[in-house]
Order: structure tokens, then C-alpha cells, then sequence
């Protein structure tokens, strides 16, 4: 039989499939539910339970919301087959192996919660294996067009000095945007010039942070923020020039006008300024597990793609100049 939920006296409001509902109201014999009562269930685990990040739920929801679509298109399927059908659909549907293994690693996590409680006899994912990796270097910015996007923003205007103070900051840290977008007025230092950040599972980490950066967030602090703070800014230390805290949806689009502007890829993000930090560092003989403390990457394997990143932009200069490439 399945167990039976409980709220447990919480009536905090919660994302799950796109839409908001109330936890207050959750009670629910899953042994006749669905696979979206299923999955509000796992999501609420993983933020009542694990307290994983907010956007790492997201995450989950938004994989789980599409599988789940796929089953009520393809029913009278058994568990197994569903997602072996799914996987398969996803790779002819042109997704990438990444995308492919996050998406089964989501389902493995959720089928073995099902497990775990019961809700289901037996997890269809087990012994899955992940697809082989395709794997991509992240696009990396040259020195000079890390210059020329900093230098982008017209300083002569409060909206310029704030952009450039985000460009310089996150260039400079290599912190994620929604990290940038997080910060607080009480989260930089000026000596030494640090920022505080609270990275993917609530982790807290400092972050040097070079002259130049400095420079520039103290003087949008100092003559910038005040003109917009009002009562609805709160801490927030990145503000729009209505008063409300600047969004990862907003910053990206800043980024990509700039990016347009002086003639930089289409595809820049805010991920390839914190590739183009960490590639940097490397490149110019930083260690790897510092700069893994400063990325706050959990696992050292994972800043290990950067130096694969310094040696195939090495490669074509060794070609170029050694008599015997």
C-alpha cells in the first residue's frame, strides 16, 4: 500500500509543473494518484527534506512535467517502456547526450524515491545506463573580447555604470548569474575585495575579487543604487532602474545587447564569462583546486574540463609556431 502524506502543519506555497499549489492542502493516498501527484510528492522531498536549491527543484520539475507529458501521449505502456521509449524519442528529437543524461538522472532519482516509500513495486530506471557523452568544450571569450563586452556599457549613464559593475563582477569571480543576481548590499568587501555567494545546495562560498571590479561595484553602490533603492529593493545590491532586484532573465538580456554591440557571437551567455574566468586562471597557471573552491564546484572532475579548454586553445599556436607541429 502507499503512504500516506501529510503536510505537516506547512502552508508555504510551492512550484511544482508550472503552476502553484497550496501544501496545506496535499494530504493524498498515492495509491491511486497520478504521475503528477507522484511528482509533487518528490518535489516536495527534495525541498522540505533535502532543501536542495530553488532552482535545482525547478530543474527536477520542468524534467519530470515533460516526461510525464510524454507517458499521457504514449499510455498503455509499462513503466520500463515508457522510459526507454522516452529516452529514445529524446535522442531522435536531435537533444543533446547531456540533456539525455540529465533527464534519466532525474528519473533515476525520482523512481527511487518511489521506491524508497513504497509507491511503486519495483524502478523501472535501474540499470540504465547514461548516454556516452558528446561532450563540448564551453565557449570561451579571448582576452580581448572579454575587454571589449566589459567596455561596452556607456559609463556616462547610471544604466551604464551598473552593467559595467555586473560585467566587471562576474568576469572577475565567475560567479553564476543567479549567484550575481542574489548578492546583497552586506555581500562585498572592500579589503580584502571579496564577495559572499550562496552557490547550488544552499553552499556558502567567498570569492576574491580583482581592482578593477572593485572600482566599479563601489561606485555604483555609492552613486547608482541610491537613485533607484526604494522600499521594495530590500538588500538586493543589483537593482533595475525601477527599484525592483534585477533578474537572471534581465541580466541575460543586458548581456546579450552588449555581446551584439561589439560583434560577439550569438550564443554568448552568462555561463561563458564564468568559463572564460575559470579558463583564464588556468591558463595563466592558477591551481585547479583553487579555482574549484572559487567556482564552488562540488567535485574537482568537474573544473577539470577547463584545462581541456586551455590546451585545445593552446593547440592551434603550437601549430602555428613550432617547427615540428
Amino acid at each position: 500500500m502507499g503512504r500516506l502524506w501529510t503536510c505537516r502543519g506547512i502552508r508555504a506555497p510551492s512550484m511544482v509543473l508550472g503552476r502553484t499549489f497550496d501544501l496545506s492542502q496535499r494530504s493524498l493516498a498515492l495509491r491511486g494518484g497520478t504521475m503528477e501527484d507522484e511528482i509533487r510528492e518528490f518535489l516536495y522531498y527534495l525541498e522540505y527534506e533535502r532543501h536542495l536549491a530553488k532552482n535545482t527543484i525547478q530543474s527536477y520539475g520542468r524534467d519530470l512535467a515533460d516526461f510525464s507529458a510524454f507517458c499521457r501521449q504514449h499510455p498503455n505502456r509499462t513503466s520500463r517502456e515508457q522510459v526507454l521509449s522516452y529516452l529514445e524519442f529524446l535522442k531522435r528529437s536531435g537533444r543533446s547526450s547531456a540533456t539525455r543524461a540529465r533527464r534519466l538522472s532525474a528519473l533515476k532519482t525520482f523512481y527511487g524515491f518511489l521506491e524508497r516509500e513504497e509507491m511503486v513495486l519495483e524502478n523501472p530506471t535501474q540499470n540504465l545506463d547514461a548516454p556516452k557523452s558528446d561532450r563540448r568544450l564551453p565557449g570561451v571569450l579571448t582576452l580581448d573580447e572579454v575587454v571589449r563586452l566589459i567596455e561596452a556599457p556607456d559609463t556616462l549613464t547610471p544604466i551604464g555604470v551598473r552593467d559595467r559593475a555586473m560585467l566587471e563582477l562576474i568576469y572577475a569571480t565567475g560567479l553564476r548569474v543567479s549567484e550575481l543576481c542574489h548578492l546583497t548590499i552586506n555581500d562585498w568587501w572592500r579589503d580584502p575585495p571579496r564577495v559572499r555567494c550562496i552557490g547550488k545546495g544552499s553552499k556558502e562560498r567567498y570569492v576574491p575579487m580583482g581592482r578593477m571590479a572593485l572600482q566599479w561595484v563601489e561606485r555604483y553602490s555609492d552613486e547608482v543604487r541610491p537613485l533607484w533603492a526604494s522600499r521594495k529593493s530590500g538588500e538586493v545590491l543589483f537593482l533595475s532602474h525601477r527599484g525592483s532586484a534585477l533578474t537572471r532573465q534581465g541580466f541575460w538580456k543586458i548581456l546579450k545587447q552588449y555581446g551584439q554591440a561589439v560583434g560577439i557571437a550569438s550564443d554568448l551567455t552568462p555561463h561563458t564569462l564564468r568559463h572564460s574566468f575559470a579558463t583564464h586562471l588556468i591558463e595563466n597557471g592558477a591551481d585547479l583546486r583553487a579555482v574549484q573552491e572559487m567556482l564552488g564546484h562540488q567535485d574537482i572532475s568537474t573544473t577539470q574540463i577547463y584545462t581541456h579548454v586551455s590546451r585545445a586553445r593552446l593547440r592551434p599556436v603550437y601549430d602555428k609556431a613550432h617547427p615540428r607541429a
